[in-house]
């Protein structure tokens, strides 16, 4: 008798069933979870989300910092100016281990600190006046989008007559005759009370126009039409539906319209309208080195090359935040 080519004293193992095996929950991923991850593969973008932290950061811990590394900012040190020449001691501008940027010619200003503030004088009006451009252009834009008729027609030439206005000759006449005490507020407080009105007021028809064209594309689409038919009012349907769809695309014109603002607000210190001296801008800074940029070029580059990495931060990162929050992104 032939032996079986298999041993089969073996038991065959019982199959498997699907349904014996432990299903793997399904995680959902919310809109903010995708736009980050996509935002977190944009190295570029985060290394401009992080120069605009740090640059925050410097701006609020400003006296510490300059405790810590730097001088009083308005202090005078003409033992470190040369007599004949009044430019900074040594090679430069005066950089050595105690004033880590040098010192400003003819005064000897540590020009480490008067950067460090001049950051936060640059950032709140920056800051400030984009949140009332900000407030103004969605609320006007939408409300305008929404309705149409005769409001859409009044605000949109509004916003063309305040897109035609030369806003830095209004500034510079209107802080020209502006009082120097006003409410409390003296001095530097005063310019840049005016430089954060002026500015976000101006500003805010660029948004407007933005947000309007997104309410007009949003007013028709289902979820519009199924709350009207439920009878949700107006103001409802404005606030509850479309604002919070309108979100990404203010978020991201916001990270745009600041660094437009510093450079407004360094455009206008440059010209003389922006805070009162000692107060440190660097517009002010880049001002007064014109005159000795060729005997001391380090006193223009630095508080130049401060606004360039600034504006350059936060484009790059208004830019990875926009890819990052279009729906239609991979």
């Amino acid at each position: 008798m032939t032996a079986p080519l298999h041993d089969t004293s073996a038991e065959t193992p019982a199959p498997v069933s699907v349904a014996d095996v432990p299903a793997k929950a399904i995680e959902g991923r919310s809109p903010g979870r995708i736009a980050w991850m996509r935002l977190r593969r944009d190295k570029v973008a985060l290394t401009g989300g992080v120069v605009v932290i740090l640059l925050i950061l410097v701006a609020i811990f400003a006296p510490l910092i300059v405790k810590l590394l730097g001088h009083d900012p308005n202090e005078f040190h003409e033992d470190l100016i040369d007599p004949d020449l009044g430019t900074p001691l040594g090679s430069l501008g005066g950089i050595s281990s105690d004033y880590l940027l040098g010192v400003e010619p003819t005064n000897g200003r540590d020009v480490f600190s008067r950067i460090v503030y001049g950051a936060r004088i640059s950032l709140i009006v920056a800051f400030l006046a984009a949140f009332v451009s900000v407030v103004l252009g969605s609320f006007l834009g939408a409300l305008a989008g929404f309705i149409g008729g005769w409001v859409d027609g009044v605000i949109s030439r509004l916003m063309d007559l305040l897109l035609a206005f030369p806003q830095l000759l209004f500034t510079i006449a209107l802080v020209s005759v502006v009082p120097n005490s006003v409410w409390g507020f003296e001095g530097s407080g005063v310019r840049m009370g005016v430089l954060i009105l002026v500015i976000g007021f101006f500003g805010w028809p660029y948004i407007g126009r933005i947000v309007r064209g997104q309410t007009i594309s949003l007013r028709e689409r289902e979820y519009v039409e199924a709350a009207r038919s439920l009878g949700a009012g107006r103001g409802y349907i404005l606030v509850k539906e479309l604002m919070p769809n309108l979100v990404a695309p203010i978020l991201v014109y916001t990270t745009l319209i600041i660094p437009t603002n510093i450079l407004t607000e360094a455009a206008l210190s440059f010209l003389g309208a922006g805070v009162k001296p000692p107060t440190s801008s660097w517009g002010k800074m880049l001002s007064d080195a014109v005159p000795i940029y060729q005997d001391d070029p380090m006193y223009m580059v630095v508080p130049g090359m401060t606004i360039f990495i600034t504006v350059l931060a936060f484009n790059l990162f208004g830019d990875g935040l926009r890819d990052a929050l279009d729906p239609k992104g991979s």
